[in-house]
C-alpha cells in the first residue's frame, strides 16, 4: 500500500514538472531577450553593434570577430549549433587569439525545446537560445 502511495506521489510530481516545463516552453525567448544578454556579457569585446569594436577589443592582440557576418562566413547559412557551442564553451578549438570566455554557467537555468539546425527539438538553456536568436537576427545580408 505504501508503495502505491509513493508511486502516486512520484507520478503527480512528474506531471506537475512537465506542465511547468510546457508552460515555460510556450514563451520561447526571442532576439530582444538575447540582445539584453549580449549587451551585458558580449558587447564589452564585440561592441554594441556586434562588429568586434567593443572597449576591450583595443586591448586584445586579435580583434573579436564581427558577429554580424557569421552567416556570410558560412555560405549564407547561420550555423546555430556551432554558434551555441562556441558561446557555451564546448567548441573552442577553431578560435584564434586569447580566446573567448566560457559562458556555460551564465547559460544554466530552465530549458526550452529548440531546433539548432538538425530538425530535432532538443532541450536547450533558455539564455543560449535567446543569444542564438539575437545573433541570427543581426546578420548582414550578402
Amino acid at each position: 500500500m505504501m508503495w502505491k502511495i509513493g508511486m502516486g506521489l512520484v507520478a503527480a510530481l512528474a506531471v506537475s514538472g512537465c506542465l511547468e516545463t510546457t508552460q515555460k516552453a510556450e514563451t520561447m525567448p526571442g532576439p530582444q531577450d538575447g540582445r539584453a544578454l549580449f549587451m551585458a556579457n558580449c558587447a564589452v569585446c564585440h561592441g554594441e553593434n556586434a562588429k568586434g569594436n567593443g572597449p576591450m577589443a583595443r586591448a586584445m592582440k586579435t580583434a573579436p570577430k564581427d558577429l554580424t557576418l557569421i552567416k556570410v562566413r558560412h555560405g549564407n547559412s547561420f550555423p546555430r549549433a556551432k554558434m551555441m557551442s562556441i558561446i557555451d564553451g564546448y567548441a573552442r578549438s577553431d578560435l584564434a587569439g586569447p580566446g573567448m570566455p566560457e559562458f556555460g554557467a551564465l547559460l544554466e537555468g530552465d530549458l526550452v525545446p529548440y531546433d539548432s539546425g538538425d530538425g530535432k527539438q532538443t532541450p536547450t538553456p533558455r539564455k543560449l537560445v535567446a543569444l542564438a536568436e539575437y545573433l541570427e537576427s543581426i546578420q548582414a545580408s550578402r
